[in-house]
């Protein structure tokens, strides 16, 4: 088998941030030339599959990885749609961080039950693809019947090695049915040290060998994949404390602004803002986890409902202040502040703009009144006009 020719991108920024533009052209490159070469290799690696004797043993890994590259170019194309050719935004270039960081949208794979691709972002798809087609190209590289039995059994040692070290490094344990984790591979060396024991006997160990190798690499997926989860599990945690901790800040805040906004207005908004600490703590559990980010996204939907409420009618006072102020330039200017129609509108309108708590309703009636009323007399913009001509 011919070597990869380039290793998996490394993607850039983090979840939830707008990515720069030249660091997603280059990734978006890099992803390009790795789907291309990680194609070839597959159909290759799909074509000695078909090929070996046991072929049957390769069927689930070669769909699993094909399942992955797929899931891989079907996040390629949003980027792709999201970049615009290099119109995208700081809002598209943040969603373009989601397709990268975030779980991609998988299916069931025949032969391996729930696609891991559900579970995983791109980055972490684009590794396991990766991963796959390394075991695949090494266990593809022997004939079960005629291959050296010891560099197999090195290899398959190799593997649970690296299962092993990944599992206690992320502290890992058995899934959720009880499978996996840490003492299910030590039962895997277990058997390979009775059948490594077996061939230095010259007994014929081929089976329990084939076995062993189809264990090791179920093994090897199973600890990328459970610690991929991990890492999501990780994020999504740490993003639920962060959102938290953001919202509890913004409660504050749309505390004083309902307050004051219930001294200076009258007739004012009923709504209130939400209690983020009804939430309670951050759970640890996967499912519980997601439960409680959809209800704090909730949760700050409600809090942007809460803060245009309160907000619109603070603004739309000082605006009337500004258009009163205006309207009374404009009076000075065309002669009509002199008028007393015009004097007792705008002592009313002051009045009613700066009475606390304010009317809005009948302020803004008063001032489009008094904003009528210090318009330019019809007669006398004739007569300007007039003295315009005649120059």
């Amino acid at each position: 088998m011919v070597a990869t020719a380039q290793a998996a991108p490394v993607a850039p920024g983090r979840l939830g941030e707008a990515i720069p533009a030249e660091a997603l052209l280059t990734y978006q490159s890099h992803l390009a030339t790795w789907l291309t070469e990680r194609r070839a290799e597959l159909g290759r690696l799909d074509t000695a599959a078909q090929r070996a004797a046991n072929a049957q043993t390769f069927t689930g890994d070669v769909v699993l990885a094909m399942s992955m590259w797929q899931s891989v170019s079907t996040g390629t194309e949003q980027l792709r749609q999201l970049w615009d050719s290099g119109r995208a935004d700081a809002v598209a270039r943040e969603r373009m961080s989601r397709v990268i960081w975030g779980r991609l949208d998988g299916a069931q794979v025949p032969g391996v039950g729930a696609d891991p691709s559900t579970q995983v972002s791109l980055v972490e798809a684009t590794r396991l693809c990766d991963a796959l087609i390394s075991q695949l190209r090494v266990r593809l590289s022997f004939d079960p019947n005629q291959a050296d039995t010891v560099a197999r059994l090195r290899t398959v040692r190799a593997s649970l090695v690296r299962s092993g070290d990944m599992l206690r490094r992320e502290n890992l344990g058995p899934a959720a049915d009880g499978s996996g984790g840490p003492a299910a591979v030590d039962a895997l060396v277990t058997r390979l040290d009775r059948v490594t024991a077996d061939a230095a006997r010259g007994a014929d160990v081929s089976g329990p060998l084939a076995e062993l190798e189809s264990a090791s690499a179920r093994a090897e997926r199973d600890s990328i994949v459970a610690a991929a989860r991990r890492h999501e599990h990780d994020r999504d945690a740490s993003r639920a404390t962060s959102l938290l901790e953001r919202l509890a800040a913004r409660s504050d805040v749309l505390a004083e602004l309902a307050a004051r906004c219930r001294r200076e207005v009258l007739h004012p908004p009923i709504l209130a803002v939400p209690d983020v600490s009804r939430l309670g703590e951050v759970p640890q559990d996967r499912e519980a986890l997601a439960a409680y980010l959809t209800r704090l996204e909730l949760v700050a939907r409600a809090m942007d409902a809460v803060e245009d409420a309160y907000s619109t009618p603070l603004r739309t006072r000082a605006s009337l202040r500004f258009r009163l102020t205006s309207a009374t330039d404009r009076a000075r200017r065309n002669g009509r502040s002199a008028s007393a129609t015009v004097v007792a509108a705008q002592r009313e309108t002051g009045d009613a703009v700066e009475t606390t708590p304010c009317d809005v309703a009948l302020a803004a009636d008063l001032v489009d009144l008094y904003e009528s009323l210090t318009q330019e007399l019809p007669h006398r913009r004739r007569a300007s006009g007039a003295t315009k001509g005649s120059s």
